[in-house]
């Protein structure tokens, strides 16, 4: 919004003191991030006022099932709605309105946040602690998936350059008999094309084409196929990505401090995705307009830092499934946009750990227990809560493999060592751009 306020003060009154920095990317992502945690802060304090006033909490857990969170009855939930105000609130302000990826980065808040609303109203209102319907979750992340996949495919602004060549020419011009040298910066790229290429890690040519899986079929068999197999892996980190997140949302402060380092990482990789000299450098794909991801990612870090003000322990607010499917979309879909999907599983390293976790942990015991001695993987998943379990809270009839140490940690120091983890796979992921 300001960007387009400032560019009509400017053409309107020609020179206008500022206006010029309304152009910078830099800028606009720093005054997005800072709009985005100073309305978290401040909207985040009424909003737990407003949830305390109105009963609207954490519900009765059992303490069988749920050892851990019992003393947690009584927080507020539904925090999620401050990280969507607070992102949309900088967002808006700072970006532009116009640009394709911006529009899909807002339609994936607004998407999923009323998903995540949906469920956790149910679970809160409606006193259902299974929520949303599974199948329900699972149709609007493919829903949204299959939005984003083909507006990739057929939005006229959603391209990328596959080659892109910052070279510096030498020239001179004569003035009153004098030679004057000048550097000039000339930009070679690849023709404006629609692709199925993604960057791939630890690989010489740093690129893949999903359409040579299918080179046997011939042309443009082979591009029609590769169009398909794109959007559907684009629906398949969306909803694993979302739904990893939300797994991750377990303990104060953890899945918004992972999630926040998640965002600088995505920033770095989308200012390189729309920066045509450090595409040049790193080699990979020039993706334009691709760059005003980085306005909205500051505004997604600026509001998760500040909803931490809050969600640290002891938590005065749980963002519920309102924000951890949001942030898992938010995530998938920044990735998917500057063709970095491979990366995933670096990045959310911790995010996938949680969901193998659950899923080896449910299949063993089904199996097992078919057997006639159940067996646990884990003394409890995910996994963040293997490491706050004694042996006397596992079910005496059934063995679990991996026993660990009996010390028990506390929840706090749980959360920052994953959060550490999460640093170091972040800057590892960064790394992997030079890394071949």
């Amino acid at each position: 919004m300001f960007y387009y306020l400032f560019n009509y003060l400017q053409s309107s009154f020609g020179h206008f003191a500022g206006a010029g920095l309304w152009q910078y990317i830099s800028f606009r992502a720093i005054m997005a991030g800072v709009i985005a945690l100073l309305t978290s802060m401040w909207f985040g304090k009424y909003f737990i006022r407003l949830l305390r006033r109105k009963h609207i909490s954490e519900t009765q857990r059992d303490a069988k099932t749920d050892p851990f969170n019992t003393k947690k009855v009584g927080v507020p939930t539904m925090g999620g709605i401050v990280i969507i105000v607070a992102i949309l609130t900088g967002a808006l302000l700072m970006g532009k309105l116009g640009n394709v990826y911006m529009l899909l980065m807002l339609i994936t808040t607004l998407l999923l946040g009323a998903l995540g609303f949906a469920d956790d109203y149910i679970k809160t209102f409606r006193k259902n602690k299974d929520g949303l319907n599974g199948w329900i979750k699972i149709a609007g992340q493919v829903a949204l998936g299959l939005l984003v996949g083909l507006t990739l495919r057929y939005a006229p602004a959603a391209v990328m350059n596959e080659t892109v060549e910052v070279r510096y020419v030498v020239g001179s011009t004569a003035d009153a008999g004098d030679d004057n040298t000048y550097v000039a910066e000339q930009i070679v790229k690849s023709p404006d094309v629609k692709s199925t290429r993604t960057t791939i890690p630890f690989v010489k040519n740093h690129n893949a084409n999903y359409a040579d899986l299918f080179s046997w079929l011939g042309e443009p068999y082979m591009y029609r196929a590769g169009w398909i197999l794109f959007v559907m892996m684009i629906i398949f980190v969306v909803a694993a990505v979302s739904n990893g997140a939300n797994l991750n949302d377990g303990m104060d402060g953890m899945c918004a401090g992972n999630s926040a380092i998640i965002g600088i990482a995505l920033i770095v990789l989308a200012y390189v995705s729309g920066s045509t000299v450090w595409a040049d450098y790193f080699d990979v794909m020039y993706i334009p307009g691709s760059e005003e991801l980085v306005v909205y990612l500051g505004a997604f870090v600026g509001a998760l830092i500040g909803f931490l003000w809050y969600n640290t322990y002891p938590a005065q607010i749980f963002m519920g499934d309102t924000g951890s499917l949001t942030i898992g979309g938010i995530v998938a879909v920044c990735a998917c946009i500057i063709h970095k999907e491979l990366l995933i599983p670096i990045l959310c390293g911790v995010w996938l750990v949680e969901s193998l976790s659950v899923i080896v942990q449910t299949q063993v015991f089904k199996f097992t227990k078919r057997k006639g001695h159940p067996v646990r993987t884990w003394k409890r998943t995910p996994v963040h809560d293997h490491f706050r379990t004694s042996l006397e809270q596992v079910d005496p009839m059934s063995t679990v493999f991996f026993k660990g140490k009996q010390e028990l940690h506390h929840e706090n120091k749980i959360t920052v060592r994953f959060w550490l983890v999460t640093i170091i796979l972040a800057a590892f992921t960064i790394l992997t751009l030079k890394i071949r």
